[in-house]
């Protein structure tokens, strides 16, 4: 299947849909692997043009009060959802993911922007009482300046938005470098800023095959005085090693191991479709998914029997028909770890009692649901993230077990736990390492809540009051001589 009329509108001139002369690379759709569209190959020139011009341009959108700025941000808004079939097919042919949730993931990329025009508004100062007479002490929140931000591709509307819904609340400019697997998303969010009255200059989106060139630039140039990245850990720390240079303010939203513990007094009518959601939403291809599920030993059996009906359920295929549960995984590279990492464990004794394998009939990204058992601690899955549609479960008999086997990871970003004692999901909740924790939740993503990890997960929060105050600088004013 092509680009759809629709979608072309949106994109115009932003794409060729044959090779063109310039330097270019192509878009390619995972389900059948043909080419969607061709788009600029870009590198350290460009990217260094595009920070010169968004620092020209910053200054009058700066000057804008939040108000002015918030009713451009909810025309953006309101294109996003006038375009949500068009929207919603485009990221479901250029990343695989089933249409059902692609819909979705525009609205909730149109959710971070309305949420943030209308909190652009509340980037509130104060007042301090003076400690002597004839001063007044007060601060103010200005924007931080030009922001650089690279972005991932398993959610290619939402991470973007997610990052220049509060940046440009706030008053800044961005020059944003979107994931070479998804480019032709991030540029058609880009036409439709500029529809809804986002100043031409503003936002600079700089696709590239390659990453590093442009990357180097973002993290190095000291006209980029904030720099987000969403990604994984071991990228973000060369970044944030490079952000060094130039004492950037930073946030990074880095790699995942969700654990996932089911007490035996858990309700199985909601732990065990919260946990398949978690697990298989967008093929398991999200820094957030379940990837070690710990079950009690005492409802192991049934919990096992249970989510392998859910997942027998989703039905694998190309993301834009209706009925797909499961879409192809994003290239080749995600198939063969996934693969590598399921064979690695089953050496290792754990049993496959669903999937397990490529499925060759539809093609060589088509993984299915997979339901592995009796992981040993001493499977690569246990310690990286699956990052496909596979779910791992271990057994554990107390509550201190299933606390350490949640902890024992580097990583921090969400975990999940499902309890009907109260004071036990209160306790778990506090003792367990993340900076997210469902409780009786599989899914806890919003704009209205600060989003982000904590040990190797990440620096900074996305997402509610505090994702806009990442893109905010406090300025302290001591005004003497009023006595």
């Amino acid at each position: 299947m092509k680009l759809t009329p629709a979608i072309l509108d949106i994109l115009g001139d932003a794409i060729s849909q044959t090779p063109p002369a310039y330097k270019a690379f192509a878009s390619f759709n995972p389900s059948t692997g043909e080419v969607l569209a061709y788009v600029r190959d870009m590198g350290a020139e460009e990217t260094e043009a595009a920070i010169t011009s968004a620092q020209a341009a910053m200054p009058e959108w700066a000057a804008k009060t939040a108000k002015e700025r918030a009713k451009i941000l909810e025309k953006w808004h309101d294109l996003l959802m006038q375009n949500q079939e068009a929207l919603g097919l485009l990221v479901s042919l250029e990343q695989g993911r089933a249409i059902k949730e692609a819909r979705g993931e525009v609205a909730y990329a149109a959710g971070f922007i309305e949420w943030f025009a209308e909190e652009g508004k509340r980037a509130y100062g104060r007042t301090i009482p003076a400690p002597v007479a004839g001063k007044q002490l007060l601060t103010v929140q200005q924007p931080v300046g030009v922001v650089g931000a690279v972005t991932p591709w398993n959610f290619p509307l939402s991470m973007i938005t997610r990052k220049l819904g509060p940046a440009l609340a706030a008053g800044c400019a961005a020059v944003l470098k979107p994931a070479e697997d998804t480019p032709l998303s991030a540029l058609a969010l880009k036409q439709l800023a500029n529809r809804a009255g986002v100043p031409e200059g503003l936002i600079h989106i700089v696709t590239a095959a390659s990453g590093a060139e442009v990357g180097k630039v973002l993290t190095t140039d000291p006209r980029i005085k904030k720099f987000s990245f969403t990604g994984s850990t071991a990228v973000g720390k060369t970044l944030y090693a490079q952000c060094a240079s130039t004492i950037k303010k930073i946030s990074l939203e880095l790699g995942g191991n969700a654990p996932v513990v089911v007490f035996d007094d858990a309700d199985l009518d909601i732990a065990v479709p919260a946990t398949a959601l978690s697990k298989f939403r967008n093929s398991g291809q999200t820094c957030v998914c379940a990837n070690r599920i710990f079950v009690q030993r005492g409802i192991y059996d049934a919990f096992v029997e249970r989510l392998t009906a859910e997942a027998q359920r989703l039905l694998l295929g190309p993301g834009w028909e209706e009925g797909t549960g499961l879409g192809p995984l994003i290239n080749q590279k995600a198939a063969t770890k996934v693969t590598q990492l399921v064979e690695e464990a089953v050496s290792k004794g754990a049993r496959v009692v669903l999937g397990g394998k490529v499925d060759e009939a539809q093609g060589p990204l088509y993984f299915p649901a997979t339901i592995l058992t009796h992981v040993p601690r001493e499977a690569r899955m246990f310690d990286e993230e699956i990052f496909g549609p596979v779910a791992a479960l271990y057994p554990f008999d107390t509550e201190a077990e299933g606390i350490a086997l949640a902890n024992d990871t580097p990583f921090g970003l969400a975990a999940y736990a499902f309890t009907t004692d109260i004071k036990r999901g209160w306790r778990v909740s506090q003792a367990i390492e993340a900076g997210m924790v469902g409780l009786n939740d599989g899914v806890m993503s919003t704009e209205v809540a600060p989003f982000g990890g904590v040990k190797e997960s990440g620096l900074g929060r996305e997402g509610a009051v505090e994702g806009l105050e990442e893109f905010l600088e406090t300025k302290f004013i001591s005004f003497g001589g009023l006595g």
